[in-house]
């Protein structure tokens, strides 16, 4: 299994502005990963709630977000056509775009994904997923 993580829009933005609601071991593991991960979809997230009036303390970072990723030592994740299509095609009782494909990242290239949302414990048997990473909010 590949020490390198992707992560989920709410801990990039926890991350950017610098809150303490990221699990400890979820924090550890960011610090300590080879490489983090952001999905794309997570930017295009971001800056639409953002550009909707409903995320406001997103909306010093919405139009660097990229270059804010790269300078924070995270890489934006690849969105194949493959992945779109496995995140439309994919057994999981969730009906978020975002989840989906932020999920389906994961599972594609074959990394844990860090996140609070159990949702995607939902993805534990699913042929190639490799997990979420999160021990409990405020440890």
């Amino acid at each position: 299994m590949s020490n390198e993580i992707v992560i989920h829009t709410q801990i990039l933005a926890w991350w950017l502005i610098g809150s303490r609601r990221i699990a400890t071991e979820a924090r550890r593991v960011l610090e300590n990963a080879p490489a983090v991960y952001v999905p794309p979809c997570s930017l295009h997230k971001m800056t639409l709630k953002v550009r909707k009036g409903r995320w406001p303390k997103m909306e010093p970072y919405a139009p660097h977000l990229d270059r804010i990723c790269v300078t924070n030592g995270f890489k934006i994740a690849p969105y194949t056509a493959r992945m779109a299509m496995l995140a439309g095609t994919l057994e999981w009782d969730h009906p978020g775009p975002f989840d989906r494909m932020i999920g389906v990242t994961a599972l594609e290239m074959g990394m844990a994904l860090v996140s609070s949302d159990e949702a995607f414990n939902m993805l534990d048997g699913t042929l190639g997923w490799r997990g979420r990473i999160w021990i409990s909010a405020f440890s």
